[in-house]
């Protein structure tokens, strides 16, 4: 079988999952090959960059695929000129909320009324979230195939060893609104302890400093499923999250982590505070979130699944 896969870039997000789920599937015996585009790097332009040099890379290209496989709406463009029997789009996230959070409402108004166009050049969408399958089968009468996002323990075997740093408070993601980092840093000044920003951060020393702080922090005002929960629950640093997308589904309330509600540093900072101090809870959660994700997120137990779905696209 030979599948070709289109991301924006191969690491991090989405981008880092494509690459883990290729290398994965190169080791079972697929052909996978993955499909590299320049783009501008620049806020306002890279994804419109990426798109249009992916369809002229892709309209050059001879080779035709059993099966492509798109990450992010973005790639959706590049993947509509590849040859190929079956193609599929995975989306994270509902794209015109993403984009009407961020970008004006002209854009907005656009990417909205294109929005299932663009979704139907796939013959299948998948999501790492049950939460975009219910949203655009409400939205759009879209089917969405869950698949989960597997956490690559190997990798975080090899993060070195290190003591926690009493009261440290890490933010780990991009520096943007829909993120909530400006909530984060309204409510800074009311946090006994120090915060840590890893915005543009290579992963490997990223997951250094998840290993080593107090816990994590994620004020978003809209997420998907955060592969850095799962990484932090891998590493034994408790979470705490705002109550949108699909962060309920990994986050099991004062079991696994805690919500709190968007938009609110009031709540955010009492919430840390009352974890910082708090021993015996933060050892439940640690407890729990490792057992989660060991149960739910391993290669041993989705990668049956990934190899399923692509062996059935092509029955």
């Amino acid at each position: 079988m030979k599948i070709l896969f289109i991301a924006p870039r191969y690491s991090g997000g989405i981008g880092g999952h494509a690459f883990r789920v290729a290398n994965k599937l190169k080791e079972v015996g697929f052909d996978v090959e993955l499909m590299h585009i320049p783009h501008i790097p620049i806020k306002k332009l890279k994804n419109p960059s990426f798109s249009l040099f992916g369809i002229s890379k892709a309209l050059l290209k001879k080779e035709s695929y059993d099966i492509v496989h798109a990450f992010n709406v973005p790639s959706a463009f590049v993947m509509k000129y590849i040859k190929a029997k079956k193609k599929v789009l995975s989306v994270h996230g509902v794209y015109s909320e993403q984009v009407g959070l961020i970008h004006s409402s002209s854009l907005t108004s656009l990417v909205s009324n294109r929005e299932k166009q663009v979704l139907e050049w796939a013959d299948v969408l998948t999501s790492d979230s049950k939460k975009v399958t219910i949203d655009y089968k409400k939205k759009l009468n879209l089917e969405v195939v869950h698949l989960a996002a597997p956490l690559d323990f190997q990798k975080l075997d090899d993060i070195p060893n290190t003591p926690k740093i009493k009261d440290q408070v890490l933010y780990l993601g991009r520096d943007s609104f829909e993120k909530g980092i400006d909530v984060l840093k309204s409510a800074e000044k009311n946090i006994h302890g120090k915060v840590v920003y890893c915005t543009n951060t290579p992963w490997e020393d990223a997951m250094f400093e998840l290993k080593r702080s107090s816990l994590l922090a994620i004020p978003s005002r809209i997420e998907s499923i955060p592969q850095t929960i799962k990484e932090a629950y891998y590493l034994k640093t408790p979470v705490i999250a705002t109550n949108v997308g699909g962060v309920p589904e990994i986050i099991s309330d004062n079991e696994t982590g805690i919500l709190i509600p968007s938009e609110d540093p009031i709540a955010l900072y009492n919430a840390v505070n009352s974890l910082l101090s708090d021993d015996s809870k933060t050892e439940i959660l640690i407890k729990n979130g490792f057992k989660f994700v060991n149960e739910n997120y391993s290669w041993k137990v989705l990668l049956p699944k990934y190899v399923e779905f692509y062996e059935s696209l092509l029955n």
